[in-house]
């Protein structure tokens, strides 16, 4: 439980955690599941899998599925992994619905089931998130009042249907309702992969179409590419605390922008609490909420804090934020060298 002690996560939800008795014998063999490839913040989240794994000395074995599909071809990864005799099931779910029918199976089998970077509505089932919904708002309210608060801005979402990006979309609108003088003037769903957000970046600003600001979805540091590539004048940007935009944030002249953090780690975060009820010391309630933090650099103190942040070791695609105080293990070179 020293886990749950140490952590500084937020946690809410009404339905109740299972028995604190252990469901298994160690040691463990943990699945996980995973639907975007080629995406540095979820490539962290596996490396962080393998990280905390074998930081646990409960843990045996990790079973990744890890390629790119939709909930359908997650389905079939679920029920692959039911099959496989798994203690516990780790996932970063394509939908908070459709994948029902496994996880239910699963959790009816006495498989742990942990949700991670966004949730799924199947009873029983355990989710750790990064706060998508505070993400997206402290983002974009930095955003709107960065251009006084009226403008035009363009929208730069995830997947459509994940809950994550509509998690993030509620946030984005409920900042966008406090500054009735903005309004979105071009949105468009980046899938979370580098190239395309880049090209349809590249895209409207070929338009010729004026805007004010810039909120990604964690696809930021190609943005700006985009604006330097095509000499286009800079705008405000919001993205995540990914190391290269943080390298952007700290060195690119005339950049005013944001970075939210945005822990790929959550994924090491998962596998803890996985072994954590595996080991019967479940939570007390089934949703653990890990807040975001906002990094600026219009500021003197903001651009102390970015520069404090600045690691040339990590993929630029990378988060910098590799761990969450009270939960993840490993060292900077376990979750880098992503063996386990």
């Amino acid at each position: 439980m020293k886990r749950l002690l140490a952590t500084t996560a937020v946690v809410a939800m009404t339905i109740p955690a299972m028995s604190g008795m252990a469901l298994a014998e160690g040691p463990y063999t943990i699945g996980v599941s995973n639907t975007v490839q080629g995406n540095g913040w979820r490539e962290q989240m596996i490396c962080a899998m393998r990280a905390q794994a074998a930081a646990e000395a409960d843990v045996e074995g990790l079973i990744v599925a890890h390629r790119n599909t939709d909930a359908a071809g997650q389905l079939e990864d679920l029920n692959n992994l039911i099959e496989a005799g798994v203690d516990a099931i780790v996932l970063n779910p394509a939908n908070p619905d459709a994948l029902n029918s496994a996880l239910d199976a699963a959790i009816a089998a006495g498989i742990v089931v942990v949700a991670v970077d966004a949730g799924v509505t199947a009873e029983g089932a355990y989710i750790l998130s990064n706060n998508q919904e505070e993400y997206a708002y402290l983002g974009a309210r930095w955003l709107f009042e960065q251009i006084g608060g009226e403008g035009e801005v363009v929208y730069m979402r995830g997947i459509a249907g994940v809950s994550a990006d509509t998690d993030r979309d509620n946030g984005f609108q409920r900042a966008l309702a406090e500054f009735p003088g903005v309004s979105v003037v071009h949105e468009v769903f980046t899938g979370w992969q580098q190239d395309q957000g880049k090209q349809q970046m590249f895209d409207f600003l070929a338009t010729g179409i004026p805007f004010d600001g810039v909120w990604t979805s964690g696809i930021d540091n190609v943005i700006v590419d985009a604006f330097l590539e095509s000499g286009a004048p800079l705008v405000p940007i919001v993205g995540a605390d990914n190391a290269g935009f943080v390298q952007y944030l700290a060195e690119v002249e005339g950049l005013s922008g944001a970075a939210v953090t945005n822990p790929g780690s959550v994924g090491g975060a998962g596998i803890a609490l996985a072994v954590d009820i595996l080991n019967g010391n479940a939570p007390a309630e089934t949703t653990v909420l890990v807040d975001p933090v906002l990094w600026e650099n219009a500021t003197a103190e903001g651009q102390e804090t970015i520069a404090g942040a600045l690691n040339p070791d990590l993929d630029p695609e990378w988060p910098v934020s590799v761990s969450i105080p009270g939960w993840t293990d490993y060292s900077m070179a376990e979750i880098i060298a992503c063996e386990g």
